[in-house]
């Protein structure tokens, strides 16, 4: 079991993404900002980090480039999951900062956790 850290505005997201998560046996803990999601990584370095791009105030990219440049919380993988942003440049900005993965919304459940799964394993 992972805990993993789900970081979305949108209320209805979050709910989904922990169902999923919950239902595969990890424990789930949701901020709806990326400075509430940051303070919490911090604090408690989850497993993983579900992060939305397009958070209110700070963005999920500020908040991945603060993750990654933290000694601390550099290694913890960070699952990029938006639909702000479908362009490839986007994607690969987001990889530039150090997302570890990059999904679209709307996402299918089972590519969401296979993706999910695959960073725990190489985290072990």
């Amino acid at each position: 079991m992972a805990h993993i850290l789900v970081i979305d505005d949108d209320k209805d997201i979050r709910k989904l993404v922990e169902k999923i998560l919950t239902n595969a046996g990890h424990k789930v803990t949701q901020a709806e900002n990326g400075e509430a999601g940051l303070g919490f990584a911090i604090l408690k370095k989850p497993d993983l980090i579900i992060l939305d791009l397009n958070l209110p105030g700070m963005d999920g990219f500020a908040v991945c480039r603060r993750l990654k440049n933290k000694d601390d919380t550099k290694k913890i993988p960070v699952v990029m999951l938006t639909a702000a942003y479908p362009e490839w440049e986007d994607a690969k900005k987001g990889f530039e900062f150090g997302a570890d993965e990059y999904v679209i919304k709307p996402f299918a459940a089972d590519l969401l956790l296979h993706n999910i799964e695959r960073l725990l394993k190489i985290g072990t």
